[in-house]
């Protein structure tokens, strides 16, 4: 009985310390992207679309997201990106534009952010579909 006694407080304890370490532990800033991708699927060389982004994402971390750099590839451009530290839960968008050849090809870009998470200061959005001729 005393055995027993002693394994459930124990088991108490264990639980309680466990609960108060889950408390303390801290994500920092995350950023999250909504939706995590551009996926244009296939489209027609005579139905480009416009080249122009809203990339919306928002901090579901539990601290100020700070993001200090903003680059894109292959000839995507960053057009705005907010300097100001967007705190837990908001949301905000980065802006980039990009052209199109009217031509058959792999719409493949992508939109780096860099910002103050420590475990993962680098997140990546990717732009992609497929460029057609009609048949």
């Amino acid at each position: 009985m005393i055995q027993r006694s002693l394994t459930l407080a124990a088991l108490l304890i264990a639980m309680v310390l466990t609960a108060a370490a889950d408390e303390n532990e801290k994500k920092g800033p995350v950023l999250t992207f909504d939706p995590p991708r551009q996926d244009y699927g296939t489209v027609y060389v005579d139905e480009l679309p416009d080249g122009n982004l809203e990339i919306q994402f928002s901090n579901t971390g539990d601290e100020p997201l700070v993001i200090s750099n903003v680059r894109a590839c292959c000839g995507t451009r960053v057009r705005e990106w907010p300097r100001e530290p967007i705190m837990p839960g908001e949301e905000e968008t980065i802006e980039v534009s990009f052209r199109l050849a009217p031509r058959p090809q792999r719409i493949s870009r992508s939109v780096t952010v860099n910002y103050n998470n420590e475990q993962r200061p680098t997140e990546r959005f990717r732009i992609v579909g497929q460029v057609v001729e009609r048949e």
